[in-house]
């Protein structure tokens, strides 16, 4: 069973909670929040639970602006998720916690270790995407369709709206285990995806804006440890970007899966929570 409660901000916003501590039987638990990705509702998804519970963790998400039932706050950069976490772990009397991000919930992961790092532990990123201004390598190199939406959300807003208006989605985007894995254990992703899509685009186009906007912290800085973890068959995020987080990360580490793609990647949930709780 999961908790869901709607959390007013201070700035007048709601964001919607899920809380895998129904009944507040898992208060005292090891802690982790997910940050989902793009496009997501924030729910928390029958993988995800199901490898908590079987580790005793207390899992938490939200949906970022925009998504699953929380304001939208146009404008918002990355760094603004970790203003909205604090808030969050407040409400809920959480003082210390890991984080989880996968894709679109990779940036904001690390939002999360920079601007919070008394509270936060450790952090996993699956997939996730390095600033548009890392150097040392192509950030668009690799990315299915030349990473069109991301170089419309660059022109700005009226741009990136246009093209939310015609976009087909590339089945060139995933390879065979990302297709497996969506027709299996984790369907609930795909399903969600749905629901999140059919709620509009707003959320969606606020996160491209923010991936290619500077992230309003200096990844270099982060001194959590992080783990990295990357399909080497990403047709989505490519691996350079996982190779240019570890390196630049000064506590990171590394899992290069070498057959996985976006979406199958995601089986190593498990095993990235056990990572963090290592690290508590």
């Amino acid at each position: 069973m999961v908790f869901i409660q709607d959390l007013h901000l201070r700035d007048g916003r709601t964001l919607r909670v899920h809380d895998s501590a129904a009944d507040h039987e898992l208060d005292s638990a090891f802690t982790v929040l997910w940050q989902h990705g793009s496009p997501q509702t924030g729910a928390l998804l029958k993988p995800l639970l199901s490898a908590a519970a079987a580790r005793g963790i207390r899992l938490l998400s939200y949906g970022r602006p925009g998504y699953g039932g929380s304001s939208g706050l146009p404008g918002r950069d990355v760094a603004a998720a970790a203003a909205d976490v604090e808030q969050l772990a407040d409400a809920l009397g959480i003082g210390r916690f890991a984080v989880m991000g996968a894709s679109g919930g990779g940036p904001h992961a690390l939002a999360c270790a920079a601007l919070l790092p008394e509270r936060v532990s450790a952090v996993g990123c699956l997939a996730s995407l390095a600033p548009l201004d890392a150097d040392g390598f192509d950030w668009f190199a690799g990315m299915a369709t030349d990473g069109a939406s991301l170089r419309a959300a660059q022109l700005g807003r009226a741009e990136r709206t246009a093209y939310e208006e015609t976009v087909e989605f590339d089945p060139d985007s995933f390879i065979e285990a990302d297709y497996n894995a969506l027709a299996g254990p984790w369907a609930a992703l795909g399903a969600d995806v749905g629901l999140a899509s059919a709620a509009g685009p707003d959320g969606l186009i606020d996160d491209d804006l923010a991936f290619v906007a500077p992230w309003g912290f200096p990844v270099a800085e982060i001194d959590v440890p992080v783990l990295v973890v990357q399909g080497r068959r990403d047709r989505v995020v490519p691996p350079s970007h996982g190779d240019w987080l570890s390196r630049r990360l000064p506590r990171a580490e590394l899992w290069l899966r070498p057959d996985d793609g976006h979406i199958s990647v995601l089986e190593a949930c498990p095993a990235v929570m056990d990572w963090l709780s290592a690290r508590p």
